[in-house]
C-alpha cells in the first residue's frame, strides 16, 4: 500500500509543475535594470508668447483667450491652487482644481504595512490629462490649467457629484463631472464639452493616464512579482508582468487599462471603449518606496457636433472579485484565479472554491478556521479520487510476491541483466488478470492537480486573508516569519515561516509512512524520490502566504490520517487477494490499446533479439 511507482510518478509530475509555477512567479525577483530617473511631469502649455502679464493671466486657461475680450472671463484669472475632497464610507479623494482631476486617493478601510492607510495616488507623477487646441498650431494640456470647482451635490440615491470646469468667452467649455457612489470605490467621470469639435482635431481626444503604483505591503520584492498590467482589448482580457519593464500597444479597442499589485488596483474604464491605446511601465532600479511607474495613452472617438461627452470610469480598490464582479465590465478578470498552463483553474476558484470560502467565513470568525474547514470540504471532495490511489496501492503490494517471481524468472543469472522488455509483458499480463490498472495510482495523483494548483492562486490572490492572524501568524496573506536571517538565501528569502516547516514536516511523515507500505522499495530512484518533494516545499513555499502554508499542513495532516485509517480498518487485504484470484478465472477481452501496447512490446522484444544476435 501507500506510494506505488505510479503514485511517485503522479507526485513527482505535481512537483515539477510546482517547481514550473514557482519559476514563473518568481521569474522577477532577478535583478532589476539599473537606475532609471524618476519621469518629471514635464508636460506644459505649449503657447505663443505675447508678454510676461499676459502669461501670468493665461496660466489657469486656453491659451487662445490670451485677449483683451477674456478679461472679464471670471475663469481667466491666476488662481493658488485648491483641495477639495469628496468620500463615501470606503474611499476619501482630494481633487485639485489644478487639471480638475483627483489628487489623493486613500481606502478607508484598508492600511499598509506600517500601519498607515491604503494610498493610491499621491505622488506629482500621478495624472490624468489630455491635450486640446487652443489657437492655431496651438495646444495646451488640461492637467496644468485651473479649473473653478463647484460646490458638491449630494444626490438622491446619496452619491456626491462635484464638478470642475474651465471655458473661455467664445462658449468652449471643459467640465470634469465626477460622480461617488455609497459604498463604492468606482467613481464616475464624465468629459463634458462645448465647442468640441474646435478643441480636438478630427474629433480624436488623447488621453495621458500616469500612476505611480505605491509599496503597500511589506514585501518589496514579492509585491512587485504580484503586480501586472492588466487590460481588456477587443472583449477578451490579457495582462503582463512586471518584470523589468515594458510596453504594449493596442490597435483593438479597449475597455479598460489596470495597474493591479497583491490586493489593490487603479483601473481607467471607458463604458464607449478606447479606440486604441499604448502602455508603458517603468520599474525602480532600487528599493524605493514605489513599485513601478506607468504611463498610458487612449484615443477616445468623440461624436460629431459642437458638444459632446466622454463617459470614463477610474476604480480604486481592493482586488476583490466579487467587488469587481458587480461593475460587469469584465474587470473582476484582472484578480489572478489561474493563469498560464493553468488558466483553466480559475473556474474552479471562482464558482468552487470562493462561493464555499465566502460561505465559510460568513459563518466563522476565525480565518484560520476557515481555511481548516476548507480543507475538511476539498478533502472530502476528494476522497474518492484517493481511495482508489489507496486501493491501488494495497493491490500492487498483494501483487508483489507474483512480481518478485516475474523478476527472478527474467534475471539472466550469469550477468545479472533484466529482460526489461519480457518482463514488462508478463507484468502487463499479470495486471491484466488480476484486474489491476497500471494507471491507478498515477492518475488519481494527476487529477488533484486542478485543486493543487488552484489552491496555490486562491491564497495568493485572495484580500480576505489580508490582515488576518491565526496562531502565530499576524497577516495570513503574507508569510508567518518567526526568525529573520542576517543573510538573503536565493528562492528562499531572509526568514524562516513556521507554517512552512510544518508542512515540510508533515510531507515527509506522509513520505516515511508511505515508504514503509511501498509495494517495491527496491529501485533507488523510486526509493528516495518521494523524500525529495518534501524538502522542495521548504523552497517554494517560504514566501509565500501563511494561509498556503497553513492548508498544506492541515491537508498532510488529514492525509496521512486517512492513509491509515483506509490502509488499516478499511481495506481488506484477504479480500482483495481473493478478488485478484477470481479475476484470474475470468476470460480477459484485451482493449484495443491493450493489444496494441502488446503489439508495440512483442516487436521490440524481437527487435532486442535480433541485435543480441
Amino acid at each position: 500500500m501507500g506510494f506505488d511507482r505510479n503514485t511517485v510518478i503522479g507526485f513527482v509530475l505535481i512537483g515539477v509543475l510546482l517547481i514550473g509555477m514557482f519559476y514563473m512567479n518568481s521569474r522577477n525577483r532577478l535583478a532589476f535594470e539599473g537606475e532609471q530617473k524618476r519621469i518629471a511631469d514635464s508636460i506644459a502649455a505649449a503657447a505663443p508668447k505675447k508678454d510676461t502679464t499676459a502669461v501670468k493671466k493665461d496660466i489657469a486657461v486656453f491659451d487662445s483667450l490670451k485677449n483683451a475680450q477674456q478679461k472679464a472671463n471670471p475663469l481667466n484669472q491666476v488662481v493658488p491652487e485648491a483641495i477639495t475632497t469628496v468620500e463615501n464610507d470606503v474611499i476619501k479623494i482630494d481633487f485639485t482644481n489644478k487639471g480638475g482631476q483627483p489628487k489623493s486617493v486613500t481606502l478607508k478601510k484598508y492600511k499598509k504595512y506600517d500601519s498607515s492607510l491604503v494610498t493610491l495616488q499621491g505622488s506629482a507623477y500621478d495624472q490624468l490629462s489630455y491635450n486640446v487646441n487652443t489657437a492655431a498650431n496651438s495646444t495646451a494640456n488640461t492637467g496644468q490649467m485651473m479649473f473653478v470647482p463647484s460646490d458638491i451635490v449630494t444626490n438622491s440615491d446619496g452619491s456626491k457629484t462635484i464638478n470642475f470646469k474651465a471655458g473661455d468667452s467664445t462658449g468652449k467649455t471643459i467640465t470634469h463631472q465626477y460622480t461617488i457612489h455609497p459604498n463604492d470605490y468606482m467613481v464616475d467621470l464624465n468629459i463634458q464639452l462645448t465647442g468640441a469639435d474646435q478643441l480636438f482635431t478630427n474629433n480624436v481626444m488623447g488621453i495621458n493616464w500616469q500612476v505611480q503604483v505605491p509599496q503597500i505591503e511589506k514585501d518589496h520584492k514579492y509585491e512587485l512579482t504580484q503586480t501586472e498590467i492588466g487590460y481588456e482589448v477587443d472583449g477578451s482580457f490579457d495582462f503582463e508582468r512586471s518584470g523589468s519593464g515594458g510596453g504594449e500597444s493596442f490597435t483593438k479597442p479597449v475597455g479598460f487599462l489596470g495597474v493591479k499589485q497583491q490586493f489593490f488596483i487603479v483601473a481607467l474604464a471607458s463604458k464607449e471603449k478606447f479606440s486604441s491605446a499604448s502602455v508603458d511601465w517603468k520599474i525602480p532600479g532600487d528599493s524605493s518606496s514605489y513599485l513601478m511607474q506607468t504611463s498610458a495613452s487612449a484615443k477616445v472617438k468623440i461624436p460629431a457636433g459642437a458638444t459632446a461627452t466622454v463617459p470614463l470610469q477610474i476604480y480604486y480598490g481592493p482586488s476583490d472579485y466579487n467587488v469587481l464582479k458587480t461593475y460587469n465590465n469584465g474587470m473582476e478578470q484582472i484578480v489572478p484565479y489561474g493563469s498560464g498552463p493553468f488558466a483553466f483553474v480559475k473556474y474552479i476558484n471562482r464558482h468552487l472554491l470562493l462561493p464555499v470560502f465566502d460561505f465559510i467565513s460568513r459563518n466563522v470568525g476565525s480565518m484560520g478556521l476557515v481555511i481548516l474547514l476548507l480543507t475538511l470540504f476539498i478533502r472530502l471532495l476528494t476522497s474518492p479520487i484517493l481511495y482508489k490511489s489507496y486501493l491501488s496501492g494495497a493491490k500492487m503490494k498483494v501483487l508483489k510476491p507474483e512480481v518478485d517471481a516475474l523478476k527472478a524468472k527474467f534475471k539472466d543469472p550469469k550477468t545479472g541483466e533484466m529482460d526489461q522488455q519480457g518482463f514488462s509483458m508478463e507484468q502487463m499480463k499479470l495486471w491484466k488478470s488480476a484486474g489491476v490498472s497500471p494507471l491507478g495510482g498515477c492518475l488519481p495523483a494527476l487529477l488533484q492537480i486542478p485543486i493543487f494548483m488552484s489552491l496555490f492562486y486562491f491564497f495568493q490572490s485572495n484580500i480576505s486573508l489580508r490582515g488576518k492572524s491565526f496562531l502565530w501568524a499576524s497577516d495570513l496573506s503574507t508569510y508567518d516569519s518567526i526568525f529573520k536571517l542576517p543573510f538573503d538565501v536565493p528562492f528562499y528569502g531572509d526568514h524562516v515561516s513556521l507554517f512552512t516547516l510544518t508542512a515540510v514536516i508533515t510531507s515527509l511523515l506522509i513520505s516515511l509512512y508511505s515508504m514503509n507500505n511501498m509495494a517495491d522499495n527496491n529501485n533507488p530512484v523510486m526509493k528516495y524520490m518521494p523524500y525529495i518533494f518534501p524538502f522542495l516545499l521548504l523552497g517554494v513555499f517560504n514566501r509565500l502566504p501563511a494561509a498556503l502554508t497553513w492548508y498544506y499542513t492541515i491537508s498532510n495532516l488529514i492525509t496521512l490520517i486517512l492513509q491509515i485509517v483506509i490502509q488499516k480498518y478499511i481495506i481488506n487485504h484477504d479480500k482483495i487477494l481473493a478478488q485478484i484470484n477470481v479475476n484470474k478465472l475470468k476470460p480477459k477481452k484485451a482493449s484495443k490499446f491493450a493489444e496494441r501496447l502488446a503489439q508495440m512490446q512483442e516487436q521490440q522484444k524481437q527487435a532486442q533479439n535480433q541485435r543480441k544476435k
